[in-house]
Protein backbone atom coordinates (compact mmCIF):
# COMPACT_ATOMS: atom_id res chain seq x y z
CA UNK A 1 0.00 0.00 0.00
CA UNK A 2 1.40 3.39 -1.02
CA UNK A 3 2.11 5.81 1.80
CA UNK A 4 -0.20 8.52 0.46
CA UNK A 5 -3.16 6.11 0.39
CA UNK A 6 -3.03 5.77 4.19
CA UNK A 7 -4.53 9.21 4.85
CA UNK A 8 -7.08 11.01 2.62
CA UNK A 9 -5.76 14.53 3.16
CA UNK A 10 -2.08 15.34 2.51
CA UNK A 11 -1.64 16.76 6.01
CA UNK A 12 0.67 15.27 8.63
CA UNK A 13 0.55 16.61 12.17
CA UNK A 14 4.14 17.17 13.24
CA UNK A 15 5.53 14.90 15.99
CA UNK A 16 6.44 17.69 18.39
CA UNK A 17 8.73 16.28 21.10
CA UNK A 18 7.98 18.86 23.79
CA UNK A 19 8.53 18.12 27.47
CA UNK A 20 5.14 17.54 29.02
CA UNK A 21 3.78 15.53 26.12
CA UNK A 22 2.44 17.70 23.31
CA UNK A 23 1.29 14.86 21.05
CA UNK A 24 -1.42 13.41 23.25
CA UNK A 25 -3.43 10.36 22.12
CA UNK A 26 -6.40 12.73 21.80
CA UNK A 27 -4.48 14.97 19.35
CA UNK A 28 -3.12 12.09 17.27
CA UNK A 29 -6.49 10.37 17.04
CA UNK A 30 -8.35 13.59 16.21
CA UNK A 31 -6.04 14.31 13.28
CA UNK A 32 -6.17 10.77 11.92
CA UNK A 33 -9.95 10.54 12.37
CA UNK A 34 -10.27 13.81 10.41
CA UNK A 35 -8.35 12.33 7.48
CA UNK A 36 -4.84 13.57 8.19
CA UNK A 37 -1.96 11.58 9.68
CA UNK A 38 -1.55 12.02 13.42
CA UNK A 39 1.96 11.63 14.82
CA UNK A 40 3.29 10.61 18.22
CA UNK A 41 6.60 11.98 19.49
CA UNK A 42 8.32 8.94 21.02
CA UNK A 43 11.89 10.18 21.37
CA UNK A 44 11.54 11.19 25.04
CA UNK A 45 9.49 8.12 26.02
CA UNK A 46 10.64 4.87 27.60
CA UNK A 47 9.43 1.68 25.87
CA UNK A 48 6.59 1.05 28.35
CA UNK A 49 5.36 4.63 27.92
CA UNK A 50 5.35 4.17 24.14
CA UNK A 51 3.32 0.97 24.50
CA UNK A 52 0.85 2.70 26.82
CA UNK A 53 0.35 5.76 24.62
CA UNK A 54 -0.02 3.70 21.46
CA UNK A 55 -2.66 1.58 23.20
CA UNK A 56 -4.50 4.72 24.32
CA UNK A 57 -4.38 6.13 20.79
CA UNK A 58 -5.70 2.87 19.31
CA UNK A 59 -8.64 3.11 21.72
CA UNK A 60 -9.50 6.44 20.08
CA UNK A 61 -8.90 5.67 16.40
CA UNK A 62 -8.70 2.75 14.01
CA UNK A 63 -7.01 4.97 11.42
CA UNK A 64 -3.26 4.93 10.64
CA UNK A 65 -0.92 7.13 12.66
CA UNK A 66 2.82 7.67 12.85
CA UNK A 67 5.48 7.21 15.54
CA UNK A 68 8.55 9.44 15.48
CA UNK A 69 12.01 8.78 16.93
CA UNK A 70 15.40 10.43 17.31
CA UNK A 71 18.15 8.29 15.80
CA UNK A 72 20.98 8.58 18.33
CA UNK A 73 23.64 6.66 20.19
CA UNK A 74 23.91 7.00 23.99
CA UNK A 75 26.51 9.67 24.83
CA UNK A 76 29.48 9.24 27.16
CA UNK A 77 30.46 12.76 28.27
CA UNK A 78 33.42 13.20 30.57
CA UNK A 79 32.95 14.54 34.08
CA UNK A 80 34.87 17.65 33.02
CA UNK A 81 32.53 18.29 30.09
CA UNK A 82 29.47 17.98 32.33
CA UNK A 83 30.96 20.22 35.02
CA UNK A 84 31.80 22.86 32.42
CA UNK A 85 28.25 22.80 31.06
CA UNK A 86 26.78 23.07 34.56
CA UNK A 87 28.96 26.12 35.22
CA UNK A 88 27.92 27.76 31.94
CA UNK A 89 24.29 27.25 32.97
CA UNK A 90 24.82 28.71 36.43
CA UNK A 91 23.35 32.16 35.66
CA UNK A 92 20.09 30.42 34.79
CA UNK A 93 19.78 27.75 37.50
CA UNK A 94 21.03 30.06 40.26
CA UNK A 95 18.25 32.53 39.31
CA UNK A 96 15.84 29.83 40.51
CA UNK A 97 17.36 30.03 43.98
CA UNK A 98 19.24 26.74 43.61
CA UNK A 99 22.68 26.16 45.13
CA UNK A 100 23.44 23.44 42.59
CA UNK A 101 22.02 21.83 39.46
CA UNK A 102 20.79 18.28 39.92
CA UNK A 103 22.35 15.90 37.38
CA UNK A 104 20.12 13.54 35.39
CA UNK A 105 19.98 9.79 35.98
CA UNK A 106 20.35 9.17 32.23
CA UNK A 107 21.13 11.29 29.22
CA UNK A 108 18.45 9.94 26.88
CA UNK A 109 16.25 6.99 26.10
CA UNK A 110 17.83 3.93 24.49
CA UNK A 111 17.08 4.10 20.77
CA UNK A 112 17.78 0.39 20.30
CA UNK A 113 15.11 -0.44 22.89
CA UNK A 114 12.71 2.03 21.28
CA UNK A 115 13.35 0.47 17.87
CA UNK A 116 12.52 -2.98 19.24
CA UNK A 117 9.21 -1.66 20.60
CA UNK A 118 8.48 -0.02 17.26
CA UNK A 119 8.83 -3.38 15.50
CA UNK A 120 6.57 -4.91 18.16
CA UNK A 121 3.82 -2.30 17.90
CA UNK A 122 3.73 -2.15 14.08
CA UNK A 123 2.24 1.32 13.49
CA UNK A 124 1.38 2.19 9.91
CA UNK A 125 4.20 4.73 9.65
CA UNK A 126 7.41 5.60 11.49
CA UNK A 127 9.52 8.70 10.97
CA UNK A 128 13.03 9.49 12.09
CA UNK A 129 15.21 12.53 12.66
CA UNK A 130 18.67 13.52 14.01
CA UNK A 131 20.23 10.60 12.14
CA UNK A 132 19.62 7.92 9.56
CA UNK A 133 18.71 4.26 9.74
CA UNK A 134 20.73 1.55 8.09
CA UNK A 135 19.28 -0.22 5.06
CA UNK A 136 18.91 -3.30 7.27
CA UNK A 137 16.82 -1.39 9.80
CA UNK A 138 14.59 -0.03 7.02
CA UNK A 139 14.14 -3.58 5.72
CA UNK A 140 13.16 -4.74 9.21
CA UNK A 141 10.50 -2.05 9.39
CA UNK A 142 9.19 -2.90 5.93
CA UNK A 143 9.02 -6.57 6.90
CA UNK A 144 6.81 -5.51 9.84
CA UNK A 145 4.52 -3.59 7.47
CA UNK A 146 5.75 -0.15 8.59
CA UNK A 147 6.25 2.70 6.14
CA UNK A 148 9.48 4.65 6.75
CA UNK A 149 9.88 8.42 6.50
CA UNK A 150 13.22 10.16 6.98
CA UNK A 151 13.87 13.79 7.84
CA UNK A 152 16.32 15.88 5.85
CA UNK A 153 17.49 19.47 5.87
CA UNK A 154 19.77 19.09 2.84
CA UNK A 155 19.48 17.36 -0.53
CA UNK A 156 22.33 14.96 0.22
CA UNK A 157 20.49 13.82 3.35
CA UNK A 158 17.35 13.17 1.28
CA UNK A 159 19.40 11.10 -1.17
CA UNK A 160 20.90 9.16 1.74
CA UNK A 161 17.40 8.30 3.00
CA UNK A 162 16.37 7.29 -0.51
CA UNK A 163 19.40 5.03 -0.78
CA UNK A 164 18.56 3.47 2.60
CA UNK A 165 15.15 2.48 1.25
CA UNK A 166 12.87 5.07 2.87
CA UNK A 167 9.36 5.44 1.47
CA UNK A 168 9.40 9.24 1.69
CA UNK A 169 11.46 12.10 3.07
CA UNK A 170 10.50 15.26 4.97
CA UNK A 171 12.09 18.44 3.59
CA UNK A 172 12.51 20.47 6.78
CA UNK A 173 13.19 24.12 5.96
CA UNK A 174 14.84 26.62 8.26
CA UNK A 175 11.49 28.18 9.20
CA UNK A 176 10.28 25.00 10.91
CA UNK A 177 9.87 25.07 14.67
CA UNK A 178 11.71 22.79 17.05
CA UNK A 179 14.86 20.83 16.34
CA UNK A 180 16.73 20.73 13.08
CA UNK A 181 17.17 17.22 11.71
CA UNK A 182 20.58 17.77 10.11
CA UNK A 183 22.80 14.69 10.14
CA UNK A 184 25.34 15.44 7.39
CA UNK A 185 27.80 18.26 8.00
CA UNK A 186 27.46 21.22 10.33
CA UNK A 187 23.91 22.08 11.36
CA UNK A 188 24.62 25.74 10.57
CA UNK A 189 25.27 24.86 6.91
CA UNK A 190 21.70 23.59 6.34
CA UNK A 191 20.40 27.02 5.35
CA UNK A 192 17.69 26.43 2.73
CA UNK A 193 14.21 27.73 3.48
CA UNK A 194 11.27 25.39 3.06
CA UNK A 195 10.34 26.34 -0.51
CA UNK A 196 13.92 26.30 -1.80
CA UNK A 197 14.59 22.97 -0.09
CA UNK A 198 11.39 21.45 -1.47
CA UNK A 199 12.26 22.53 -5.01
CA UNK A 200 15.77 21.16 -4.68
CA UNK A 201 14.68 17.81 -3.27
CA UNK A 202 11.89 17.29 -5.79
CA UNK A 203 14.45 17.83 -8.54
CA UNK A 204 16.88 15.26 -7.13
CA UNK A 205 15.01 12.43 -5.41
CA UNK A 206 12.47 9.95 -6.75
CA UNK A 207 10.66 9.13 -3.49
CA UNK A 208 7.80 11.36 -2.27
CA UNK A 209 8.86 14.61 -0.59
CA UNK A 210 6.91 16.01 2.37
CA UNK A 211 7.33 19.75 2.91
CA UNK A 212 7.74 21.24 6.40
CA UNK A 213 8.26 24.82 7.55
CA UNK A 214 5.95 27.89 7.66
CA UNK A 215 2.81 26.02 6.60
CA UNK A 216 -0.16 27.44 8.50
CA UNK A 217 -3.14 27.57 6.12
CA UNK A 218 -4.76 25.49 3.42
CA UNK A 219 -3.45 27.95 0.86
CA UNK A 220 0.07 27.21 2.12
CA UNK A 221 -0.62 23.49 1.76
CA UNK A 222 -1.91 23.95 -1.78
CA UNK A 223 1.16 26.00 -2.73
CA UNK A 224 3.54 23.28 -1.51
CA UNK A 225 1.60 20.57 -3.35
CA UNK A 226 1.80 22.67 -6.51
CA UNK A 227 5.59 22.77 -6.07
CA UNK A 228 5.74 18.98 -6.04
CA UNK A 229 5.24 18.04 -2.40
CA UNK A 230 3.35 14.78 -1.87
CA UNK A 231 2.11 16.08 1.50
CA UNK A 232 2.99 18.60 4.19
CA UNK A 233 3.98 18.24 7.83
CA UNK A 234 2.65 20.96 10.14
CA UNK A 235 3.83 21.43 13.70
CA UNK A 236 3.22 24.96 14.95
CA UNK A 237 -0.33 25.02 13.57
CA UNK A 238 -1.21 22.04 15.79
CA UNK A 239 0.63 23.31 18.89
CA UNK A 240 -2.23 25.63 19.78
CA UNK A 241 -5.04 23.14 19.16
CA UNK A 242 -7.20 22.19 22.12
CA UNK A 243 -5.77 18.67 22.31
CA UNK A 244 -2.09 19.65 22.25
CA UNK A 245 -0.60 18.80 25.64
CA UNK A 246 1.79 21.72 26.09
CA UNK A 247 1.83 23.89 29.20
CA UNK A 248 -1.04 26.44 29.20
CA UNK A 249 1.41 29.32 29.63
CA UNK A 250 3.41 28.11 26.62
CA UNK A 251 0.26 27.82 24.53
CA UNK A 252 -0.77 31.32 25.59
CA UNK A 253 2.63 32.73 24.54
CA UNK A 254 2.17 31.20 21.10
CA UNK A 255 -1.32 32.65 20.78
CA UNK A 256 -0.14 36.17 21.58
CA UNK A 257 3.22 35.88 19.79
CA UNK A 258 2.34 38.31 17.01
CA UNK A 259 5.60 39.62 15.59
CA UNK A 260 7.71 38.34 18.51
CA UNK A 261 10.96 36.97 17.06
CA UNK A 262 11.89 33.33 16.77
CA UNK A 263 15.42 32.10 16.22
CA UNK A 264 17.54 28.99 16.16
CA UNK A 265 19.40 28.21 19.38
CA UNK A 266 21.33 25.30 20.82
CA UNK A 267 21.17 26.69 24.37
CA UNK A 268 18.37 24.41 25.56
CA UNK A 269 19.37 21.10 24.05
CA UNK A 270 22.76 21.26 22.37
CA UNK A 271 21.15 20.95 18.93
CA UNK A 272 19.85 23.87 16.93
CA UNK A 273 16.12 24.36 17.37
CA UNK A 274 13.74 27.23 16.58
CA UNK A 275 11.59 28.86 19.22
CA UNK A 276 10.37 32.17 20.60
CA UNK A 277 13.19 34.28 21.97
CA UNK A 278 13.08 34.47 25.78
CA UNK A 279 15.39 35.20 28.72
CA UNK A 280 16.96 31.74 28.73
CA UNK A 281 18.01 32.10 25.10
CA UNK A 282 19.31 35.62 25.65
CA UNK A 283 21.28 34.71 28.78
CA UNK A 284 22.96 31.75 27.10
CA UNK A 285 23.50 33.26 23.65
CA UNK A 286 27.11 34.29 24.24
CA UNK A 287 28.19 30.79 25.32
CA UNK A 288 25.85 28.51 23.38
CA UNK A 289 28.65 27.37 21.06
CA UNK A 290 30.49 26.03 24.11
CA UNK A 291 27.64 23.85 25.33
CA UNK A 292 27.73 20.05 24.93
CA UNK A 293 25.74 18.46 22.11
CA UNK A 294 22.34 16.83 22.31
CA UNK A 295 21.29 14.90 24.38
CA UNK A 296 23.68 15.95 27.18
CA UNK A 297 22.69 19.61 27.20
CA UNK A 298 19.04 18.67 26.84
CA UNK A 299 19.22 16.45 29.93
CA UNK A 300 21.10 19.09 31.93
CA UNK A 301 18.48 21.75 31.22
CA UNK A 302 15.62 19.36 31.96
CA UNK A 303 15.31 20.30 35.66
CA UNK A 304 15.36 24.00 34.77
CA UNK A 305 12.58 23.62 32.24
CA UNK A 306 10.59 21.40 34.60
CA UNK A 307 10.81 23.97 37.39
CA UNK A 308 9.91 26.76 34.97
CA UNK A 309 6.80 24.81 33.98
CA UNK A 310 5.84 24.36 37.65
CA UNK A 311 6.11 28.13 38.12
CA UNK A 312 4.48 28.98 34.79
CA UNK A 313 7.61 30.95 33.87
CA UNK A 314 7.81 30.99 30.08
CA UNK A 315 11.09 32.92 30.18
CA UNK A 316 12.89 29.69 31.13
CA UNK A 317 10.87 27.24 28.99
CA UNK A 318 11.81 26.09 25.50
CA UNK A 319 9.04 27.74 23.49
CA UNK A 320 9.52 25.78 20.27
CA UNK A 321 7.59 27.10 17.28
CA UNK A 322 8.14 28.05 13.67
CA UNK A 323 8.31 31.42 11.96
CA UNK A 324 4.61 31.26 11.09
CA UNK A 325 3.48 31.27 14.73
CA UNK A 326 1.61 34.59 14.36
CA UNK A 327 -0.80 32.81 12.01
CA UNK A 328 -1.60 29.95 14.41
CA UNK A 329 -5.32 29.52 15.08
CA UNK A 330 -6.80 28.14 18.29
CA UNK A 331 -9.40 25.45 17.65
CA UNK A 332 -9.79 21.71 18.06
CA UNK A 333 -7.56 19.54 15.88
CA UNK A 334 -10.40 18.08 13.80
CA UNK A 335 -11.70 21.58 13.03
CA UNK A 336 -8.20 22.64 11.99
CA UNK A 337 -7.93 19.75 9.51
CA UNK A 338 -11.42 20.55 8.22
CA UNK A 339 -10.47 24.22 7.86
CA UNK A 340 -7.22 23.42 6.05
CA UNK A 341 -9.02 21.13 3.59
CA UNK A 342 -11.64 23.80 2.86
CA UNK A 343 -8.92 26.41 2.32
CA UNK A 344 -7.02 24.04 0.02
CA UNK A 345 -10.12 23.88 -2.16
CA UNK A 346 -10.23 27.67 -2.29
CA UNK A 347 -13.11 28.09 0.13
CA UNK A 348 -13.17 30.67 2.90
CA UNK A 349 -11.85 29.76 6.34
CA UNK A 350 -14.33 27.94 8.57
CA UNK A 351 -15.04 29.99 11.68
Amino acid sequence: MALQSLFPHPIIQGPMAVAGGCTTPALIAAVSNAGGLGSMACSLLAPDAIRRQVAETRELTDKPFMLNFFVQDPPHPSAEEVARAVELLKPVWSSLGWSELALPFKWCEDFAAQFAVLLELKPAVASFTFGILSATQVQQLHAAGIHVIGTATRVDEALAWQNAGADAVIASGTEAGGHRGTFIGDQRDATLDAVALLRAMVAEVTIPVISAGNIMTGADVRDRLNLGAAAVQMGTAFLVTDEAGIHPAYKHRLQIAGNAPTRLTRAFSGRYARGLVNRFMEQMEAVEDQLPPYPVQNALTGPIRFEAAKRGDTELMSLWCGTGVARARRMCAAKLVETLVAEMAGHRSIN
